[in-house]
């Protein structure tokens, strides 16, 4: 069956079974890699997209909940030669170890940002606490988000 969605602003068509999960076709359909499969349960957070303006779990949403809603993955927040202003903040504190949780912890904390742009650190720590990062970085990711706070104030 096919479905509409938009990824990025971009109108894609996927030819796929409604209940395949979002994260299936962004990584194998649309070769969008910065979502992760992470544990496939929707308890990680490696896997996080934003939905509308809601952060969402990839791998437990099935694309036949999404048609008609935009969907943004990391893709969407700058390039590699352009960081967006969170991606700069999260390259300046050197926010990630392994690396594997930091597209999810973007993605919600981009979320949060658009909804709240003054967000303080006890609204970032309660923002971020569906994601897990099993490297211990949480201290220097929450240091990256108020960095593109105060970015985004100044811009």
């Amino acid at each position: 069956m096919s479905i509409q969605l938009n990824v990025n602003g971009q109108d894609e068509t996927i030819d796929s079974a409604t209940d395949t999960p979002l994260l299936y076709v962004l990584r194998n359909d649309l070769r969008l890699n910065g979502a992760k499969f992470g544990c496939g349960l929707g308890q990680c957070g490696a896997c996080t997209v934003i939905a509308d303006d809601q952060p969402i779990f990839s791998c437990v949403t099935p694309i036949m909940m999404l048609e008609g809603r935009k969907i943004r993955t990391l893709e969407s927040l700058g390039t590699e030669e352009h960081p967006g202003p969170l991606q700069q903040a999260f390259i300046d504190e050197q926010a990630a170890q392994c690396g594997y949780c930091i597209p999810g912890m973007m993605m919600r904390a981009q979320a949060l940002l658009e909804r709240n742009p003054k967000a303080t650190e006890a609204e970032i720590r309660v923002a971020l606490e569906p994601n897990l990062c099993r490297c211990g970085t949480h201290m220097r990711i929450i240091r990256a988000v108020l960095r593109a706070v105060d970015a985004m104030a100044g811009a």
